[in-house]
């Protein structure tokens, strides 16, 4: 039975959107989804609303009359400083005042790894620990989950800031056998934190259940998230067909992974 009259859903085009789009469906008795390209193959229970999320006044019309807003929308890479700053920073405030001023109670925000990936490998961080950008979208990604903070002090909306590392159809790399997170376990995560009793201000890790385990997501066991898939089944093959890389290597001893070795990306434009 549908627990939601309608959920939003941003970045409905991407890659984890399209997955969410089928795996959230069951929740509410309408998907309003969102991108700032056309969005193909829309289902008799989805509205569509192409939109920037920079343009303030479409952004309050989309946000209208929603339960809960999942928010995965924006620049997905380092690009230059302006779609950053467009995309990402003004374009998740226009998402919180949406929530504000629309009276949506819950918003689920995809953060990264990237927020944090200056922390080492053998760091144990929790949700807790200092954050440590790796990068201008980094950058961006904090700026969120302190704006998702002060409008849940201030204003009551609850926020799941989920520091996504990898999540792909499967392991494309060696970092990825430990930083992976299956679509059906974001699915998951996101699904728990919609519909959990509680939620208030939480930051969780978006891995799922490999060997590995560089961070602790133990406070947002709240939730209820139990990983069910882990990357043991691609690890032969993904040893056999790539060298054991260089410990020292700032892609390797950070977590961030190779956005520790980027330049300035309006550099890298010129």
């Amino acid at each position: 039975m549908a627990q939601f009259e309608r959920i939003l859903i941003t970045g409905a085009a991407g890659r984890l959107g399209t997955e969410l789009r089928q795996g959230l469906k069951h929740l509410a008795k309408h998907i309003r989804i969102s991108d700032r390209v056309a969005i193909e193959d829309v289902q008799p229970h989805e509205e569509v609303v192409v939109c920037e999320l920079g343009d303030f006044e479409a952004v309050m019309e989309l946000t209208r009359d929603v339960d809960a807003i999942v928010h995965f929308g924006g620049a997905p890479l380092e690009v230059g400083f302006e779609e950053i700053l467009d995309s990402n920073i003004r374009g998740s405030y226009h998402i919180y005042e949406g929530a504000r001023k629309n009276g949506a109670k819950r918003v689920i925000y995809a953060s990264s790894v990237h927020a944090i990936g200056y922390h080492g490998m053998e760091d144990q961080i929790d949700a807790d620990s200092p954050v440590r950008p790796d990068s201008l979208y980094g950058v961006s990604k904090n700026f969120v989950e302190s704006l998702s903070r002060l409008y849940w002090d201030k204003f009551g909306i609850e926020s799941l800031c989920l520091r996504i590392f990898s999540s792909f159809p499967e392991p494309a790399d060696r970092r990825m056998l430990w930083s992976w997170l299956s679509f059906s376990d974001c699915v998951q995560y996101v699904e728990r934190a919609l519909t959990c009793p509680r939620l208030g201000h939480t930051i969780g890790h978006g891995i799922s259940d490999n060997r590995l385990k560089v961070v602790d997501d133990s406070k947002a066991g709240h939730i209820g998230f139990h990983p069910q898939d882990n990357t043991e089944a691609f690890r032969a093959a993904m040893e056999a067909k790539t060298e054991v890389p260089d410990p020292n290597a700032p892609g390797v001893k950070f977590i961030g992974g190779w956005f520790c070795e980027l330049g300035h990306p309006d550099d890298e434009a010129k």
